[in-house]
């Protein structure tokens, strides 16, 4: 009788069958190229002007445009502090000052506003809080025409940072007792009220205990604020007249001449405008994200 050879299977062939097949995870696959398509959408914008601004001008205006320059320039960035717009620096060092002072303004006021709303009761409190909110709802362009009359006129404010300081608090202030107010009516009362009964001022109880304690929404909503007016151009344009008070946006559209568009010193000039804000989100996203879920969750 012929004997059949059995064959005994190796040790990969075993390991296979026992080990289950890895399904292939689709929905992460999903998330991936999801989170690629919007990075890519998001930074698109601002790759193509970063390299429009240190590309030499021959290569700007080849057809078809270079991905990935060929050669690299700063020239377009000297321009822009001195030959194409020297008033640039001037209207960086307004618009910095423009939006510190209006931010730290938005905080004192909206603070206090936030606190009474938060912490007093009286008649007509939820009234109060949606006229605020519906400033912010409010179409600017329709307050342009009755500021500029004002600022001409009887408060002969035109051209100066004051000009600007109180439209942008206009912008500011919604936002900053909205949030403000969500974050002191998540803090508990009881701290306060030993602080009352130790003698301090409702004041006192403010700047002492609620805005210490409440730190991360306060820092939050001044980076907000900050944002907000660094990023305006209606009432810098409207309201100036030169750089002795013109924000850094409406600067950047100087840059064209009558014949010629600028794209390199344009491009220069929006990376210039655009660094400051991504260093201090980069920097301070932690507290941004912090303060924006703070008082969300309750223990």
């Amino acid at each position: 009788m012929a004997v059949r050879e059995q064959t005994v299977p190796s040790a990969r062939a075993r390991a296979a069958e026992t080990t289950p097949r890895r399904r292939v995870k689709w929905g992460v696959i999903g998330r991936y190229i999801a989170v690629i398509v919007v990075l890519v959408i998001a930074l698109g914008p601002f790759y193509w002007t970063a390299i429009t601004s240190i590309k030499v001008d021959a290569e700007i205006n080849t057809s078809p445009p270079t991905l990935i320059p060929h050669s690299f320039t700063t020239q377009s960035y000297v321009n822009a502090f001195l030959s194409v717009q020297p008033a640039f620096a001037k209207d960086l060092l307004n618009s910095t000052i423009v939006a510190i002072l209006t931010t730290i303004l938005a905080l004192i006021f909206g603070s206090i506003c936030a606190y009474a709303i938060a912490r007093t009761k009286f008649v007509g409190k939820g009234g109060v809080l949606a006229i605020v909110l519906s400033v912010q709802m409010f179409p600017l362009i329709a307050l342009v025409g009755p500021l500029y009359v004002f600022f001409t006129g009887p408060f002969n404010v035109y051209n100066t940072y004051v000009a600007l300081i109180i439209p942008y608090l206009v912008i500011a202030l919604p936002v900053t007792v909205y949030f403000l107010t969500s974050f002191f009516r998540d803090l508990p009362p009881d701290l306060e009220e030993a602080a009352l009964v130790d003698g301090t001022t409702r004041l006192g109880a403010l700047w002492r205990i609620v805005l210490p304690l409440t730190a991360p929404g306060v820092f939050t909503t001044a980076i907000l604020s900050f944002i907000t007016v660094w990023n305006d151009f209606l009432f810098g344009l409207t309201m100036t007249a030169d750089s002795n008070a013109q924000t850094v946006t409406v600067a950047i559209p100087l840059f064209n001449g009558e014949h010629q568009i600028q794209f390199g010193e344009v491009s220069a000039a929006a990376i210039i405008v655009t660094i400051p804000l991504v260093i201090m989100v980069l920097f301070l996203q932690r507290r941004i994200v912090s303060g924006l879920t703070a008082g969300a969750v309750k223990g």
